[in-house]
């Protein structure tokens, strides 16, 4: 401890002066984007982008003392190249005393050979390269990568239209042992202050698809555009960074990056620079130029104050913890600042050359929104719906896996359905087959498991699923699948909404979840519990009510759902709907109101849900004793997954049979006497009642778990809300089945006329359709581009 406080009052005065530093960084940007403002040159939108050339191709390779490593990788490109007689090959020789040109001349007498005469490092290499190419498609190489026989062809098919930048190949590593930490499908994001970059491995990608960067090693560029960005930036010499950079300012002026699977090359990874660099100067270098790309590329001061505030918190951590690759130090801090005078020109040149904005260029490489963005709106009439569970629906475990799945099967009839769904273990995967016949395709994440995590306005529930993979797979299915509607199970994944100008974004809020933390918190608890639930009810209301007004559709499982829900948002009462989603397949539910085994009640229920634990309790605590004390052969029957153990229960063990989950929960709903649904708190409906209800066995509820489905006692169940009354209409059914006849039927036509799924669908099928029209016809026109317009 003594050393930790010794090593604070250390870093204290260094922290001092990097402050001034941040500080000095930002009146030089801030007066940068002022000059600007009154001066600087606007891009001209208005001017078009035309389609390159795809016939042949410049390969460029940038080198300096890499003669072995192009003695091993050059015959392959010029293999490559051999199928048309304008394609080139040009060798940038970075002053080189390996004997360089004089190889290239002796061996491969048609490559062109440039000597600037000195190293102008990657960038300038790169760029001197691109200027002497006589074709209007370049490809960058490294001088350690090798390529396929046939990876042209596919990247210059990429450049389909006058806004394609760069399209990226496939990259392996030529040890197949070594992890894959460099793919080609670059994923890039703002996080804590500072952009944040990787290669993503997915083999479920076979087509184009977008990213956020082309390598600078593996990447064809159209050269016009390639140059009007004024090619790498020598900002971030010796290397590192200058693709990441190019590829943003890209996107940044309204162009695409494309990744391209099938033209694939091999990498030896930093074959030169690992040669020349130690690794600790390559990490140096890297911290360097992360904090130069914002200094340079953000121009939203939104940003840019977060990337203060870490910058200097890192900073200080690294300087009291020791440093590491994860976060900034104060010597990358000291090492850019050096860098400023060249970073505040090139923030000018990039301002002059954005035609939209931060939020937006980070947005459009991600699969949704380059479908939304990018792609033309096709018909209506032909749904493409993608539907993403948080948790397992095969087998239904719990009422919301019987609204998924029964609202699935009925979705099939109106709109191909893409599926992905959240398992908790791998096995789960081969009950989900039953689905396929369903679904146009399904994708499967085991979810990792959970960690408490950093402190967080955010819910438990929601960062619990804030899962990376997750968001880049509903992008990618959104992409792959042409979807046109997201629909989200659970307010937890309400944090996946887009803000899309063409796509259709729906909630299914199963329950309102801060309505059912609400309630929770009327139950009998210690203190320490009270003050927790509290806080999570505190942070669940925010959530939501932040959240909710981003979607265009939330559907909601009852009337008195929508009441409450538009009781604090009454904004969205044109979005909020209910009757389109709480719905069970009535013709699979057989009828049976007579027949049933005497003396029986039965508790249905998932007990991973917290509502179904505490009704069960206060049933066997409040209820049960009463029961048994007007009809002693009485018992009850509990059903479900994950039941608590005997021992837990504080009541009549001996009329207690708990038989865990079942195969098909018809079976129990046909048999027994009595349902039973004392539920206390939660929100929604309960799929158990209307499952009750189509079965035909009577119902005893109190009038929160009846909630959206029952107002009156006796219409279509008991209503009963103390134990007293509870224990005395559980008696008199079990006395004389035959006085709840009416009254099961009565409950039997209403799920049939108005919670049938094959209805309740049709109509959110329409739903979906209607939401499309009205967003589209006040959207935008897509950014689709033809041969020579932008």
């Amino acid at each position: 401890m003594m050393r930790l406080l010794l090593r604070l009052l250390l870093a204290l005065p260094l922290t001092v002066g990097a402050a001034l530093l941040m500080l000095a960084v930002a009146v030089a940007l801030a007066l940068t984007d002022l000059l600007w403002w009154i001066a600087g040159r606007r891009l001209d939108r208005t001017r078009p982008d035309s389609r390159p050339a795809t016939r042949a191709a410049s390969v460029v390779i940038p080198s300096w003392n890499g003669r072995d490593l192009l003695a091993r990788n050059l015959p392959s490109v010029v293999a490559a190249l051999e199928g048309h007689p304008d394609n080139e090959i040009i060798v940038v020789d970075n002053g080189s005393t390996d004997g360089t040109a004089e190889f290239l001349r002796s061996e491969f007498p048609r490559v062109r050979v440039i000597r600037p005469g000195r190293n102008l490092g990657f960038a300038g290499g790169a760029n001197a390269g691109v200027r002497e190419a006589r074709n209007d498609i370049v490809v960058l190489l490294n001088n350690d990568m090798r390529v396929d026989a046939h990876f042209l062809g596919p990247l210059l098919e990429g450049f389909q239209d006058g806004c394609v930048f760069a399209v990226s190949c496939q990259i392996f590593f030529s040890d197949p042992a070594r992890r894959r930490e460099e793919t080609g499908l670059t994923e890039g994001w703002w996080e804590n202050g500072s952009l944040r970059v990787r290669h993503r491995v997915d083999d479920g990608i076979r087509e184009l698809f977008p990213c956020f960067y082309g390598g600078g090693g593996s990447c064809a560029f159209d050269r016009r555009k390639f140059l009007e960005l004024g090619g790498f930036d020598e900002l971030y010499a010796p290397f590192y960074l200058e693709d990441a950079d190019l590829g943003y300012r890209a996107w940044k002026r309204g162009w695409k990056v494309l990744y391209q699977p099938r033209s694939i090359v091999w990498h030896e990874h930093r074959g030169t620079i690992g040669k020349h660099f130690r690794p600790a100067q390559i990490e140096r270098i890297l911290k360097r130029n992360f904090l130069l790309f914002a200094w340079k590329n953000i121009h939203e001061w939104r940003r840019l104050a977060g990337h203060f505030f870490f910058t200097l918190a890192d900073g200080l951590v690294s300087a009291v913890a020791g440093d590491s690759p994860e976060r900034s130090s104060f010597s990358a801090l000291w090492r850019a600042v050096g860098r400023l005078p060249a970073a505040l020109a090139a923030r000018w040149r990039a301002r002059s050359a954005s035609a939209i904005g931060d939020e937006e260029a980070f947005r459009r490489p991600l699969g949704g929104y380059f479908r939304d963005r990018f792609q033309a709106p096709e018909d209506e009439d032909r749904l493409r719906v993608l539907f993403v569970s948080p948790y397992p629906i095969c087998p239904p475990v719990h009422g919301g896996g019987v609204f998924m799945l029964h609202t699935l099967r009925a979705l099939a009839r109106h709109a191909e359905v893409h599926l992905i769904a959240l398992l908790d273990k791998e096995e789960e995967r081969k009950a989900h087959e039953d689905l396929r016949p369903f679904c146009a395709s399904m994708e499967f994440l085991v979810r990792p498991p959970s960690s408490p995590g950093p402190a967080s306005l955010a819910p438990h529930a929601v960062r619990e699923l804030a899962l990376p993979d997750l968001h880049w797979l509903i992008h990618r299915q959104i992409y792959l699948g042409r979807c046109d509607v997201i629909q989200l199970e659970y307010t937890p994944l309400a944090q996946y909404h887009g803000d899309y100008r063409n796509l259709l974004c729906a909630l299914f809020e199963h329950d309102i979840y801060f309505q059912s933390l609400g309630r929770a918190l009327r139950e009998k608890r210690g203190a320490l519990w009270k003050v927790r639930a509290a806080f999570e009810y505190l942070r669940a209301l925010r959530y939501e009510l932040r959240t909710l007004p981003r979607f265009d559709h939330i559907q909601v499982c009852s009337r008195e759902n929508r009441e409450y829900l538009l009781s604090f948002l009454p904004a969205l009462a044109d979005r909020v709907r209910d009757g389109l989603r709480a719905g069970i397949e009535t013709s699979h539910y057989p009828f049976r109101p007579d027949g049933r085994e005497p003396d029986t009640m039965l508790f249905l229920g998932s007990f991973r849900h917290l509502p179904n634990q505490a009704a069960l309790q206060w049933f066997v605590r409040e209820v049960l004793p009463r029961v048994l004390a007007l009809r002693p052969s009485a018992r009850l029957v509990v059903v479900g997954s994950d039941p608590p153990p005997r021992y837990g229960l504080s009541g009549p063990l001996e009329a207690i049979e708990l038989r865990g989950r079942v195969e098909d929960v018809r079976e129990p709903l046909g048999r027994y006497a009595v349902f039973v649904c004392p539920i206390l708190s939660g929100s929604g409906v309960r799929v158990k009642l209307l499952e009750a209800f189509a079965t035909g066995i009577p119902v005893v509820s109190t009038r929160l778990g009846a909630e959206g489905l029952a107002r009156r006692d006796g219409e279509f169940c008991y209503l009963a809300d103390d134990p007293e009354a509870f224990a005395r209409r559980v008696v008199e059914i079990l006395e004389d089945p035959g006085r709840a006849r009416a009254m099961v039927e009565r409950a039997r036509q209403e799920v049939v006329a108005h919670w049938d799924s094959a209805i309740i669908t049709a109509r959110l099928a329409e739903e979906y359709r209607e939401g499309l029209r009205r967003k589209r016809a006040v959207a935008p026109a897509a950014l689709t581009f033809s041969a020579d317009r932008a």
